[in-house]
């Protein structure tokens, strides 16, 4: 069986339809189920001193694993040969990618800051970033949606596939458990720091080839300015917090010719970080619509990738 043909069906089914309001209604979303699994163990094993706290969050890694990719071995061995296999198998993998839905969040917040209505452009921000919204003018808002487009990217969409066209579904599956596990437990926060420690370890590992991947192209999809986007990336991705993110944010700032990352204000505080393509004048509305053009193309020479990798 083809793996990459397969994630290849999935993106296809989520490009068509996202993940429908209705059929959330009705059964919510894979991602929510493992969200309450791994809520349901740290609530009862993160407690005790920061030894049991290491020893229990690896454990929990180690079980919400197995729940995720266990089931995913099983079904992908009772899938049919040949093209029902395929297809049915492409269905599966569909929830676990993000194409569509990464594009309808970022947009969300493009259409109404570039009329100028930021207080709808801070709403849809606040769907999709951690930072106070009331403290954002249209460049930080800009700059907010710009990175979250870039990082996520990243998560939501290149690493699943990659993920996928290496080990099929349970290779998507793994990898989003794993990403679920760093956005709920990977917090450097005294609740999380020893708990998640293990998880967010894991999904920097995971994370190092596709977000790298994400980065080139977004660089390639930037065209004429892809030298630069390229230059920049290579020259600021290691300024980033991030081991990972910094790379597809660096490569869309740079062929954007903004600066993104930078200091930003929390709800928690306000944190000092580097800029990326420092010296570059902040996102405008403008440069968000040019950012989710990037994204159309940069996705779109992933999906290229994907069939090239297929029909070979």
């Amino acid at each position: 069986m083809s793996f990459s043909a397969l994630m290849l069906i999935g993106a296809a089914i989520d490009l068509g339809l996202g993940w429908p309001a209705a059929l959330f209604a009705q059964i919510g979303h894979p991602v929510t189920w493992l969200g309450r699994l791994i809520s349901a163990l740290e609530t009862r094993l993160n407690r005790g001193t920061r030894a049991r706290r290491l020893f229990t969050g690896g454990l929990t890694v180690g079980l919400v694993l197995l729940c995720a990719t266990l089931p995913a071995m099983a079904i992908q061995a009772a899938l049919p040969s040949g093209w029902p296999g395929l297809l049915l198998g492409g269905v599966l993998a569909w929830p676990l990618i993000a194409l569509r839905s990464m594009h309808d969040h970022v947009a969300a917040v493009a259409r109404p800051l570039a009329v100028g209505d930021l207080e709808a452009a801070r709403q849809a921000v606040s769907m999709i970033v951690g930072r106070d919204p009331k403290r954002l003018d249209a460049a930080g808002i800009a700059r907010a949606a710009s990175e979250s487009l870039a990082e996520n990217s990243s998560d939501g969409i290149v690493a699943p596939l990659f993920w996928g066209a290496v080990a099929g579904l349970p290779g998507i599956a793994a990898y989003k458990a794993i990403n679920t596990m760093d956005s709920m437990i990977g917090h450097r926060n005294a609740r999380y720091e020893a708990f998640g420690k293990v998880a967010a370890r894991l999904d920097d590992l995971v994370n190092l080839i596709p977000a790298r991947l994400t980065g080139v192209l977004f660089a390639l999809a930037s065209g004429r300015q892809a030298p630069r986007a390229l230059r920049v990336m290579l020259r600021d991705a290691g300024a980033h917090r991030s081991p990972n993110a910094g790379w597809p944010e660096a490569a869309l700032a740079g062929g954007l010719g903004v600066r993104l990352s930078g200091p930003r204000i929390y709800d928690s505080g306000a944190t000092d970080e580097p800029w990326l393509n420092p010296g570059a004048p902040d996102p405008t509305p403008a440069d968000l619509t040019r950012a989710l053009a990037t994204y159309r193309r940069a996705m779109a020479l992933m999906l290229l990738a994907l069939l090239a990798i297929a029909l070979h």
